[in-house]
């Protein structure tokens, strides 16, 4: 099990990651951002999309509930678009975080998938389930960038405790 100040500094670097790794998509122009390249949604637009709203998800279903799907990738045009609401989830989700006690975090939490399935989980492993389904999705970008010919920021959770403790991070 993990404490509400665990989580609450998991949170910290899940949103510093997710900042890095809008900042190193924002040498990109539009095209680039939309171009499909692979990966498990096709574009970078995609797969920040993807990362956001299953943040976004997620926090419902701990707030009780029950988004029939996730919102369309389509629904933003380009990174600024992304920007934008992923700075709403962020609010949302810094002050849930925030608000969250030890006893809150044993909570069983019961929810319907996207497809319909029931699943009962303690509200712990799904905030720690989430920041790990951010740092896979931000491998994927990381490589779509590549592909691209450009470059990602390291995001590694090291590399968020280096910054913080004022060691360097190369």
């Amino acid at each position: 099990m993990m404490d509400a100040q665990t989580i609450a500094r998991l949170y910290d670097y899940n949103f510093w990651a997710d900042h890095r790794t809008m900042d190193s998509c924002a040498t990109l122009t539009t095209e680039q951002l939309l171009q499909p390249v692979g990966g498990s949604f096709g574009s970078l637009r995609n797969t920040l999309a993807h990362i956001m709203d299953v943040e976004w998800l997620y926090l419902e279903r701990w707030q009780g509930r029950v988004p029939p799907s996730l919102p369309k990738a389509e629904d933003y045009p380009d990174l600024g678009a992304i920007r934008a609401r992923w700075k709403d989830v962020e609010t949302n989700l810094t002050r849930y975080v925030g608000g969250l006690s030890n006893a809150d975090l044993v909570r069983v939490v019961e929810f319907r998938n996207t497809k319909g399935i029931l699943y009962r989980h303690p509200l712990w492993e799904m905030m720690q389930h989430l920041v790990n389904h951010g740092t896979y999705h931000r491998g994927q970008v990381a490589t779509l960038l590549r592909m691209l010919g450009s470059s990602a920021q390291a995001t590694d959770l090291i590399a968020f405790y280096r910054e913080r403790s004022g060691q360097p991070t190369q």
